[in-house]
């Protein structure tokens, strides 16, 4: 087990806050660092709940998923122009880069904001502005469909999506209310996305058992889960996982924090990852649930045991389960090696091989 003191003499930071990371399920609107979202309730008037930026962080606990989902669209409502993108995208991009998070893949969703008269397109450049401000960390764009609103309404935002896809958008997926929305309506969706050459990703196992796990498998052909934390429900799901090797964006704080585990203690992570299944690990929402990538991490070693090695494979499998092209994994992976904090584990006997072999298939 790492001890969570263990941090260097002119940084201050732990060796989780040190070592390069990756995250491949991160929600932009649920990344926005408070103080800019302090801002942008200011920008509107303010809020008499809240009179100061305490009183705001404390509206981000959740007595389960559902309680979660009418906060997220209650700090939606302050999103209300495109510059408001621009501003939030920047600064969710700055704590990114902060936090030695070098590439991401995040979602945003774009029918949220319809209602407002806000496009799709001129919605994705705003984003796509404020991310670009930014050096150091790359963000790939992912357009969570938002399956509350339905296939048709889908299908209209795929289209639109499609439209701005050299702003660096290159996949879907659906998000929201997975207990009341299934799978199976989003098939032919999914499948223009394919004929489109968008990746694909669907939210399932999160709010719903086993039955969504299959259901984005099976009708939505997806080439990743988001979250998959009940998918141990059913036994035969865990062997086919296995066996195909479809990656899943797992989310352990963020599970405990919406109440589909009682505590981190329970959380299947360790279990999946010692099955063989392809785990990556994420923080979803971070700024919502108050945690990040490095505290993920820290909870995985300090609660469940992983080894710092362990921790090494997990950032390498959410590399390798990206989709970026192989060249750019490979690229990935030497910088991760060639990174002091992966050099004190060849030191402590860990060696990291930058040619891992599991690379070898990486799309």
């Amino acid at each position: 087990m790492v001890a969570d003191s263990e941090t260097t003499p002119k940084s201050g930071l732990s060796w989780f806050e040190r070592i390069p990371k990756v995250e491949l399920h991160l929600h932009l609107e649920g990344a926005i660092p408070h103080q800019a979202l302090w801002e942008l309730v200011q920008k509107y008037g303010g809020h008499p709940s809240f009179p100061d930026l305490a009183a705001l962080e404390r509206k981000f606990e959740y007595r389960d998923f559902s309680h979660f989902l009418q906060v997220w669209v209650w700090k939606s409502q302050f999103l209300c122009e495109y510059e408001d993108f621009t501003f939030f995208a920047a600064a969710v991009a700055r704590d990114l880069a902060r936090q030695n998070i070098r590439y991401v893949e995040a979602f945003f969703s774009p029918a949220d904001f319809h209602g407002r008269g806000l496009q799709t397109q001129r919605l994705t450049e705003a984003i796509r502005g404020g991310l670009s401000q930014v050096p150091g960390v790359e963000v790939a764009l992912v357009a969570d469909l938002t399956r509350d609103f339905g296939p048709q309404k889908a299908a209209a935002t795929l289209a639109q999506v499609n439209e701005v896809r050299d702003l660096g958008v290159i996949g879907i997926g659906i998000g929201g209310s997975e207990q009341e929305f299934p799978p199976k309506p989003f098939a032919k969706v999914y499948e223009e996305a394919r004929r489109l050459g968008f990746h694909t990703t669907a939210h399932a196992g999160e709010a719903a058992g086993a039955e969504s796990v299959w259901g984005a498998i099976r009708c939505l052909h997806v080439e990743r889960i988001g979250h998959g934390t009940r998918a141990e429900e059913d036994e035969s799901l865990l062997d086919y996982l296995v066996e195909q090797q479809i990656p899943l964006e797992m989310c352990p704080i963020s599970n405990v924090r919406t109440r589909v585990v009682n505590s981190i203690e329970e959380h299947p992570v360790r279990r999946y990852f010692e099955r063989g299944i392809a785990v990556t690990v994420n923080t979803d929402d971070p700024k919502m649930f108050g945690n990040s990538l490095a505290d993920e991490y820290r909870l995985l070693a300090d609660k469940l045991g992983f080894s710092r090695d362990e921790i090494r494979t997990l950032i390498l499998q959410g590399i390798e389960a990206s989709w970026l092209p192989k060249a750019r994994k490979q690229r990935l992976v030497e910088a991760f090696c060639e990174h002091s904090a992966c050099q004190e584990m060849h030191v402590r006997g860990k060696s990291v091989d930058p040619h891992d072999q599991r690379l070898e298939s990486a799309a």
